[in-house]
């Protein structure tokens, strides 16, 4: 029989230590936030997109463009528990999935949200309002559709009026978002990074939590629409961060597996450096933004301390 290495038997001795007292059959503690990958077609070129990048660049490991089979998203539906975070996009423009209505609706015990580039909003509609929590529109700096963009938001918020979902834009780099006002919506200002991965961040540094653990790490999951799990959604065309297949195995066996608990004991141990795909990356699940203008509803400390002393 073949022996096993010294790493192998550290590794398994980790794992063991972990699982201890986890029931396997109910445990998916701590997952707050699952995105699913309906679809990783896209219908738009950004310039700053690292799968474009990939394509041209690098072809040989280039992402096969599909669809998720809805049975998958059936089963995945079927597994997760109530009032938890279903975000229905990983790579890939959701509005896209032929059945995107039908799956959201899957999710009713869950909060359902998208990131959406927008184009699709009028011609889906019907599978979008009132069936959706929330949805993020992306504005992205430097975009040639802007102008197309901004009337298609336009009139979709017009016919949503004050129904569900709940929407704000999303704004990544530096955009001038002076006629975006009048929608009155949250903006929500995301830095530029990298487009090979979450590294040389562009106007600032990422937040790094007091903990000193990526909360994308400790909360997360991603599912492609092949059904590969992964830690998180940083982008990773060579899979560096798969911890399970959907296909084979439960959510629960993914979630409280032996690779998820060995790269869990690095980072407790503040190694993240021992973990593949974290080992490059600068984020650690804080969103990164550079407030471009004050919040409208600036409040005063003397406005807080009078509500205080009420």
């Amino acid at each position: 029989m073949k022996r096993k290495s010294r790493s192998a038997k550290s590794c398994g001795h980790i794992f063991i230590m972990l699982t201890e007292g986890i029931n396997m059959s109910t445990a998916l503690s701590g997952l707050t936030t699952v995105n699913v990958e309906l679809t990783s077609r896209c219908n738009k070129d950004c310039w700053m997109c690292g799968r474009r990048r990939i394509d041209r660049e690098f072809p040989e490991i280039a992402m096969n463009y599909g669809d998720m089979e809805f049975d998958l998203v059936k089963k995945i539906a079927q597994q997760l528990p109530p009032n938890i975070i279903v975000q229905l996009h990983n790579n890939g423009e959701p509005l896209l999935y032929p059945k995107f209505g039908k799956a959201a609706e899957l999710f009713s015990n869950q909060i359902k949200c998208i990131d959406t580039n927008g184009k699709l909003l009028l011609e889906k509609a019907d599978e979008v309002i009132d069936i959706l929590d929330t949805m993020a529109i992306s504005i992205i700096e430097k975009d040639a559709e802007a102008d197309e963009q901004y009337e298609i938001v336009g009139k979709f918020l017009e016919l949503k009026k004050d129904r569900k979902p709940f929407t704000l834009l999303r704004i990544n780099g530096e955009v001038d978002t002076g006629r975006y006002e009048k929608f009155g919506l949250i903006m929500a200002h995301r830095v530029l990074h990298s487009a090979l991965g979450s590294f040389n961040y562009m106007k600032s540094s990422p937040t790094i939590p007091e903990i000193g653990i990526c909360l994308d790490f400790l909360n997360h999951l991603a599912i492609n629409k092949d059904g590969e799990a992964s830690i998180c959604v940083r982008f990773d065309p060579k899979r560096l961060g798969v911890i399970g297949d959907v296909k084979k195995q439960s959510l629960e066996e993914i979630w409280n597996g032996e690779k998820r608990m060995t790269w869990l004991h690095h980072h407790k141990q503040g190694r993240r450096d021992n973990v593949p795909l974290c080992s490059y990356c600068h984020f650690w699940g804080v969103p990164t933004g550079v407030n471009y203008s004050k919040q409208k509803n600036d409040i005063s400390e003397n406005e807080i301390i009078a509500k205080i002393k009420k």
